[in-house]
């Protein structure tokens, strides 16, 4: 005799609002990996190098956290979209000026977008209270990396 497991899933409709959050985190995500590694190319000044590899750090942290949004809205059946399209049309992020950038405004930039999308994600996991944990946990270890990251940034101009 096997003795099967059941998750109990949310309702469809509670679903399709867990799924919006989780997409709108998704291509915030993905945006921000672009913007860090537009700022590791590109930091100049006196801080070059411990910037430049910070900003990949994010840029790194940024794919890790994309990809388990991503699994997480494949989990719940719903097709992750992490289309170039699909991310300029919904990321809201203002894009890195073109050029070089001195490293004090280089990490203002940065941590500037790493703050307004942590602010997102916490909006997001009090909207998910009481829906879908699992998802919830997703996007708070998500907003716990990058509010450590603007921490850790904002340390550097200091």
């Amino acid at each position: 005799m096997s003795s099967a497991v059941v998750v109990p899933r949310a309702e469809p409709a509670a679903e399709v609002g867990v799924a919006a959050e989780l997409q709108s985190t998704l291509v915030e995500l993905i945006d921000l990996s672009l913007i860090a590694k537009q700022a590791h190319w590109n930091v100049s000044g006196p801080l070059f190098r411990p910037l430049h590899l910070h900003f990949d750090e994010i840029a790194d942290e940024a794919r890790g956290w994309a990809d388990d949004v991503a699994e997480r809205l494949e989990a719940i059946g719903v097709a992750a979209d992490g289309r170039t399209a699909s991310v300029a049309a919904g990321s809201g992020l203002a894009a890195m000026p073109e050029g070089k950038v001195e490293g004090a405004a280089a990490v203002r930039l940065v941590s500037d977008r790493l703050d307004r999308i942590a602010e997102r994600v916490r909006q997001r996991v009090e909207g998910l209270d009481g829906g879908d944990a699992l998802s919830q946990d997703v996007l708070i270890e998500v907003g716990r990396g990058l509010e450590k990251q603007g921490w850790m940034l904002r340390e550097q101009a200091v």
